[in-house]
């Protein structure tokens, strides 16, 4: 009882302070809802941004995948820090240049209308087909895990995990939608801080355990007795094979950090281009740190339970209730489900900022003034989070979560990805291409992942059936050689779209070439120092890498 009061009062405090903060600065019009006013400063644009990506998706996920495969899936947080600097130093410039509130925004300025339409079309499905879904799932299953929730409430697994998933949804759709991104980012900033500090004691308490109350020995014994799980390059039946660092991995990690609404709006948040920078460097840097949160965790839990866990997606809920004293679990528990509800939370603030600015104040009603705008995408954010909600309990029958929500991702964010790429580096590729790179990026995806993957794996496995070949390993090499992996694939698409848009640029050219314009809404002044930290942080993950080798 004490961890759960402890729970609710550390919820309901955070709550408090970001209300009373919110309630402090005025923001009647769109763009204060929306945007925080643009008054967003490093240290909350970094605070947002690390809260907002590391949420249970994450901390579950990737531990879950972790527990499985070992050290080569930090790549999906290590290579995080490089397109962070990326973002900075090329997108984010161009981006409050052309005073954006959407990044659909700058495509109807460089394309047409039509093409920004599409664009948050694809971003609103992804949302609440995959994402949305995701963040319910994965928060259900860590707080249901730690607080035991079905021997605590007497229901199945499946019943506290819909439960699970309502209360937080209903909470976050409070939250975000009543809230605007102002209140999203302040809790999200407190937040941060609660979530490093507990997530940083989990391994601790947990390498203590191994080591019988001494870290350095538990580490050593961890290490030493699991070396295959200790190797940052991944085989080729891993997850993530090192290779496909160097194919669509990074094309991933650019699209998640520099054009995702999601994620990119915090930083449009931005008061100006200098403190914009300074938050993703800064959250870029801690960003390399975060395998101690969604690595070693995993790793730990296999040791710990011997990899007789039911699933590998309980490995870390599993491992909270284990090595944290009763005393923590409730706070710790408040902190996540406050990454719970940041991620959820910004997922639906941007889908709000989507429909309304992009869909309903351009196609449905262009007359609306700003308060009719905030009302419509409200009740858009409501329905959104109401469907999520149906979807996500449906999640448990996907396979591994995090594997699951990359591979589905790729349906819209190569094709997305592409169009913004050649959108900003040419200036006559007309707005049919990027229609065209749109709708064939999303099928040809399709057709890949759905149709032929599965046509040529069941093949191969068949093939090797016949053969009479049983080693696990043996048929996981099998598998993976049956078809490219997904990341690859990602790869060629991108590459396929790019030719096909440069193309009909040569053929069918704009009759006037694009320039961007300088809105002067926001001082685009750069950080002094912006190319010295991204040079130094770059450095530092390819010595992680090196290290681990």
């Amino acid at each position: 009882m004490m961890q759960f009061l402890t729970f609710i009062g550390f919820t309901a405090l955070v709550a408090i302070i970001a209300y009373l903060k919110t309630r402090s600065t005025k923001e009647d019009s769109s763009d204060g809802y929306f945007l925080g006013g643009r008054s967003l400063t490093a240290g909350v644009i970094a605070g947002s941004l690390l809260l907002t990506n590391l949420s249970t998706e994450q901390i579950v996920g990737l531990n879950g995948a972790a527990y499985e495969s070992g050290l080569s899936v930090m790549v999906w947080e290590t290579l995080a820090a490089i397109a962070m600097v990326v973002t900075a130093m090329f997108l984010l410039p161009r981006y409050l240049k052309g005073g954006l509130t959407t990044v659909p925004g700058f495509l109807a300025k460089r394309f047409d209308v039509t093409t920004k339409t599409l664009t948050s079309g694809l971003f609103l499905t992804g949302y609440v087909v995959v994402l949305l879904p995701v963040i319910l799932y994965s928060g259900s299953l860590a707080i249901s895990g730690m607080f035991d929730v079905p021997e605590l409430l007497g229901v199945t697994q499946k019943e506290s995990i819909w439960i699970c998933v309502w209360g937080i949804g209903i909470i976050g759709s409070i939250y975000a939608v009543f809230g605007g991104l102002k209140a999203v980012a302040v809790s999200d900033s407190i937040n941060a801080i609660g979530l490093l500090i507990g997530g940083i004691l989990i391994p601790i308490f947990g390498l203590m355990m191994i080591g019988d109350g001494s870290l350095l020995d538990g580490l050593s014994i961890l290490t030493t007795e699991n070396p295959d799980k200790f190797k940052s390059m991944g085989g080729e039946a891993d997850p993530v094979p090192f290779y496909t660092i160097f194919t669509g991995m990074m094309l991933v990690q650019l699209f998640y950090w520099g054009t995702n609404q999601q994620i990119i709006q915090r930083a449009l948040g931005a008061k100006d281009l200098k403190e914009g920078q300074k938050g993703l460097l800064l959250a870029s840097f801690i960003k390399i740190l975060g395998p101690i949160i969604v690595v070693l965790p995993g790793l730990i839990a296999f040791h710990l339970f011997q990899g007789n866990l039911e699933s590998a997606d309980s490995a870390y809920p599993e491992l909270v209730r284990k090595v944290l004293p009763q005393a923590w679990v409730g706070f710790f528990a408040a902190v996540l489900f406050g990454a719970i509800l940041s991620s959820f939370n910004s997922v639906l603030n941007s889908s709000v900022t989507l429909f309304g600015i992009d869909i309903y104040k351009q196609h449905i009603n262009k007359e609306a003034d700003e308060k009719t705008v905030v009302k419509y995408g409200k009740t858009f954010g409501v329905i959104l989070a109401i469907a999520a909600m149906f979807i996500a309990p449906l999640i448990a029958n996907a396979g591994s979560l995090f594997d699951y929500l990359q591979e589905i991702n790729g349906i819209y964010s190569i094709p997305i990805l592409t169009i913004i790429i050649v959108g900003y580096l040419t200036k006559y590729v007309p707005a049919i291409a990027a229609k065209i790179g749109l709708v064939s990026g999303c099928l040809l995806y399709v057709m890949s992942q759905f149709f032929m993957q599965p046509y040529f794996v069941d093949a191969a496995m068949e093939e090797a059936n016949i053969k009479g070949i049983t080693d696990a390993t043996e048929l996981a090499i099998i598998e993976a050689q049956a078809y490219p992996h997904f990341l690859d694939v990602m790869a060629i698409l991108f590459i396929l779209n790019v030719i096909i848009m440069l193309i009909i640029g040569k053929l069918y050219p704009r009759k006037e070439p694009f320039i961007q314009e300088y809105t002067k809404q926001v001082d685009i002044t750069p950080w002094k120092y912006t190319k010295h930290a991204g040079i130094a942080i770059c450095l530092i993950v390819v010595g992680v890498y090196v290290y681990f080798a």
